[in-house]
């Protein structure tokens, strides 16, 4: 009668049903996977707009594409086209498919071979690094072609196995092909994973090249917006944890009566 009892008891785990964390958590949580969301969504949409991906079907680009590798081409219009470009075009004359090629004259160039195992373009010897080592840039000499304007003369970087312009000497368009007929300009090598193309600095002597498509802005938007949709969904289970982990240590029975 004359004593009392007293007891505590341990709250039951769970009965906070409300969200984990702290409300400025909570809010920047929220923004962080809305904000990860646009951005991602945003570059996955832009690339989609800008670029399309292409799988190489021969050896022809060697060594720069492979066989059966997977490039992102960016759209552009034929008249965008420059010397050193490698762009995927269609020609019916050619082939009823999409074919890959590296552009070495357009419109108003002259362009023979060989002088000293190069190329010569508007009579200037073109240095080709991306060519196989040791190699020349032809297996066979070809006399001056006179490029039409509006149109191009394409080479395969595999020069002793490519189907290009040198084996259409002998059409009514020297193995020239309609800059019309270009659909894209690759800009990387996405499988495997070999990135950017270089840029064909033998050509710049003869005028501007080509500027990289936004390959990289794209890349960073998808990234950026991955990070802060896995970050801003990490905050939850992560708060929870920290929630649980101070309730087991504030459970635990206190030393001394």
């Amino acid at each position: 009668m004359g004593g009392e009892s007293t007891t505590r008891t341990a709250p039951r785990g769970g009965v906070n049903k409300g969200p984990v964390g702290s409300r400025t958590g909570q809010r920047l949580s929220g923004l962080a996977v809305a904000l990860g969301m646009v951005l991602f969504l945003g570059g996955f949409a832009w690339g989609a707009v800008v670029y399309r991906p292409y799988t190489v079907p021969s050896s022809s680009m060697v060594p720069t594409i492979g066989v059966g590798d997977r490039v992102l081409a960016e759209r552009i219009d034929g008249s965008d086209v420059r010397r050193g470009d490698v762009v995927v075009f269609k020609d019916t004359a050619w082939a009823n498919a999409p074919m890959v090629k590296r552009v070495v004259a357009v419109g108003g160039d002259t362009v023979s071979c060989c002088q000293e195992g190069k190329l010569k373009v508007n009579g200037k010897v073109i240095d080709e690094p991306y060519l196989p080592a040791g190699t020349p840039a032809e297996i066979m000499d070809f006399q001056t072609v006179n490029v039409p304007e509006g149109r191009l003369f394409l080479l395969g970087d595999e020069r002793d196995n490519s189907v290009d312009s040198t084996a259409h000497l002998t059409d009514a368009a020297r193995g020239t092909v309609s800059s019309g007929a270009v659909d894209a300009r690759v800009d990387a090598v996405v499988w495997p994973m070999n990135g950017m193309l270089e840029r064909p600095t033998g050509f710049e002597a003869l005028g501007g090249l080509s500027s990289p498509g936004p390959l990289t802005p794209v890349v960073v938007l998808v990234i950026a917006g991955a990070v802060l949709v896995l970050g801003g969904g990490a905050y939850g289970p992560v708060a929870k944890r920290a929630a649980a982990s101070r309730a087991g240590r504030a459970a635990e029975p206190a030393d001394g009566r």
